[in-house]
């Protein structure tokens, strides 16, 4: 990315008033012409999450309804992503949820028209290989018969396979805190398979070590006071660790740390049990998000 282009089209998203709520996104998008759609939505598979906006969001949240609401557009700006695209990475992110909501939602609507337009579009039948249904699903034979599965798993592997594989088992904690930085920081585009080793090595520490996992997120938030990683790291590492068997240090760390403490307000802990809930309530007290 970096064109002019997709400069402009970032800042239409960044300071657009018409990305304020639902109602006026929808209107604002659906003027659009389809290849200045098409530019808008591969800008936003490049954000990083650090630099969403609450125009990002919205727009990315219209993308996603886009399949179930108005098939034929969705599919007109599938075709246009790929026509227009040249970043592979870019236009993959078309089948982490797009083609796939599309055929699953309105399949009965776009397959006839989704077959027609593969017999002369070589990366519609590749982008078709990374559709997967279950057996028994009605369109999984049909999207079969015209899709590239192999030419799309070629890429996938290449996509998901990161050049330095992480070793969370040898790293020390500050390590640890920069690469968790790092790997929540990333667009959906640019993440591969080091994304989901720090998320299961988070996991193994919440069931093995939970001490490590509390001083990880104490090391993370001397790094790191972005808004939104911020409201990961409660919503995800601290409310996993957070138990019966941590609270005495989660007490404590907070009674010496006020930004752990704030971070605590971001936490859902509604089904903790009576005793954990109250002790909960006494460090939250109205400091909820």
């Amino acid at each position: 990315m970096g064109s002019m282009k997709d400069a402009q089209a970032l800042a239409v998203i960044a300071a657009a008033p018409e990305l304020a709520t639902t109602e006026e996104t929808e209107a604002f998008l659906n003027a659009m012409q389809i290849g200045e759609l098409a530019s808008i939505w591969s800008v936003l598979q490049c954000i990083s999450r650090r630099d969403q906006t609450g125009g990002a969001w919205s727009a990315k949240m219209y993308f996603d309804r886009l399949p179930h609401d108005a098939p034929d557009r969705a599919l007109d700006l599938a075709l246009e992503v790929l026509r227009t695209e040249s970043d592979k990475l870019t236009v993959m992110q078309l089948n982490d949820k797009f083609m796939l909501s599309l055929i699953y939602a309105n399949g009965d609507a776009v397959m006839d028209r989704i077959e027609r337009e593969a017999k002369e579009n070589a990366k519609l039948r590749w982008l078709l290989g990374g559709v997967n249904f279950g057996p028994e699903e009605p369109f999984t034979r049909r999207i079969a018969r015209i899709s590239d599965a192999e030419g799309w798993e070629a890429d996938n592997v290449a996509r998901k396979t990161p050049i330095h594989p992480l070793e969370c088992e040898i790293m020390s904690v500050p390590e640890l805190a920069r690469t968790w930085v790092e790997q929540y920081s990333k667009s959906d585009r640019d993440r591969d398979d080091n994304f989901f080793t720090m998320m299961d090595y988070e996991r193994d520490l919440r069931e093995e070590n939970p001490d490590k996992a509390i001083d990880l997120i104490v090391e993370i938030l001397k790094i790191e006071s972005n808004p939104v990683l911020l409201s990961l790291l409660a919503a995800g590492p601290l409310e996993d660790v957070i138990s019966m068997e941590t609270i005495d240090r989660i007490e404590r760390e907070a009674a010496g740390d006020k930004r752990f403490r704030d971070l605590l307000g971001g936490v859902w802990y509604f089904r903790a049990g009576e005793e954990l809930k109250a002790r909960l309530d006494a460090l939250v007290g109205d400091n909820r998000w």
